[in-house]
């Protein structure tokens, strides 16, 4: 039998709460302990429609009365006090694909469960299934209906059972970031025990003693927009002049990590999604050094920018949409990209046939089909100086 796992969704008073069942048996005298919080106490009632019970099985929604006051919160988890669910970050699953959108691995989602709710990774797929189930197959993505087995991080631990010990506690969604839209459904294998031995260090000297000997405010200045728009050009003379007004200051570009952080990525959905990560992740080291970040980069989905703004603090992430029409971009074509990308000769090349989504709410947008490589730099740091005070 599965083990005992009440949820509770209303709480009546110290000693009373109301909610469901989701699997095993209760019983009166039973002693119980709440999750996540560790706090124990004695089931001294259970009632049904009104009516007392001795026991209950699952799948019923019931109010329980403890023999003491407990402080209990909405969602806690009440479960035998000897068989206890798990409590972590990071674990394997099987996962089944629902989307029409390949799932990216290092995309960000919203994992919902049982036992809590928080931002998702797919930090590896380990591989794909046969429809029987049985036969692994190498992968780096899944399709709509696919089967597949990865690891998956998590921003905040959960409550979970392996699947195969409790399918209400093992069982989960993905969902959409933007839409809500479920694009899978999974089964929790085992945490990652590696999760639970990794530590924050303790340093004496922080983010602003880094920025206070430099005399000025760190700040991230994310270029976005399509190949020839004018994103290097701009990041480079921003540094330039940064650099005249004593600013510390270092460009993250495209084309420069790819010949070492990133050099083992491709161009494909998948590898974009990574190369984002990687970058937003080297960003915020330089900006926790004190520094002044540009990057440049085409960054061509929503949910990669969005998962590099919340790696920073409210106000330290500054989004600038290079603004430049398609039409314009391939007519400059500074690096014969384009002409390229039209012969077949490079694939999954962003505007032709990979798709660019433009920010929705940028901080800035620079048109450079009319401002000068000058003018755009200059708006730039004006923006950057007026917010730094």
């Amino acid at each position: 039998m599965e083990p005992m796992r009440f949820i509770v969704n209303q709480i009546e008073s110290t000693k009373r709460a109301k909610g469901l069942l989701v699997s095993g048996q209760i019983k009166t005298n039973d002693n119980v302990a709440f999750a996540p919080s560790g706090k124990q106490a004695c089931i001294l009632l259970i009632e049904q429609e009104g009516n007392c019970h001795q026991s209950a099985i699952a799948e019923t929604e019931l109010i329980l009365e403890l023999t003491r006051s407990i402080s209990m919160t909405e969602g806690d988890i009440i479960v035998p006090s000897n068989s206890r669910p798990e409590f972590a970050n990071q674990f394997e699953a099987k996962i089944y694909w629902l989307s029409k959108e390949d799932l990216l691995p290092g995309r960000a989602y919203i994992l919902e469960a049982v036992g809590g709710k928080s931002e998702a990774t797919v930090s590896k797929l380990k591989y794909r299934l046969e429809k029987d189930g049985q036969h692994q197959i190498a992968a780096n993505t899944l399709s709509d209906q696919q089967y597949g087995v990865s690891n998956i991080s998590l921003a905040e631990a959960i409550l979970y059972d392996p699947y195969s010990m409790c399918n209400a506690m093992g069982h989960f969604n993905l969902l959409d970031k933007f839409s809500g839209e479920v694009v899978a459904e999974g089964e929790i294998h085992h945490g990652l025990r590696r999760a639970n031995n990794v530590h924050w260090q303790t340093l004496d000297i922080d983010k602003q003693s880094r920025a206070n000997i430099k005399h000025q405010v760190p700040k991230i200045i994310w270029l976005t927009g399509l190949s020839g728009a004018g994103k290097s050009s701009i990041a480079n003379l921003i540094e330039k002049k940064l650099i005249d007004k004593t600013r510390h200051s270092y460009v993250l570009d495209g084309d420069n990590v790819r010949h070492g952080l990133n050099k083992d990525l491709g161009f494909t959905d998948a590898d974009r999604v990574e190369n984002i990560r990687r970058i937003a992740e080297t960003a915020k080291l330089m900006l926790d050094a004190g520094l002044i970040v540009i990057t440049s980069f085409i960054s061509p989905f929503r949910a990669e920018r969005e998962m590099a703004r919340n790696l920073f603090d409210k106000d330290e992430f500054i989004e600038v949409f290079v603004e430049a029409s398609l039409e314009v971009c391939e007519k400059r074509d500074p690096k014969g990209l384009y002409k390229k990308a039209r012969a077949g000769e490079i694939k999954n090349f962003t505007g032709i046939d990979s798709a660019y989504q433009p920010p929705e709410h940028p901080e800035l947008v620079i048109d450079t089909e009319t401002l000068t490589v000058e003018q755009a730099a200059d708006e730039i740091i004006g923006y950057l100086e007026a917010i730094s005070g």
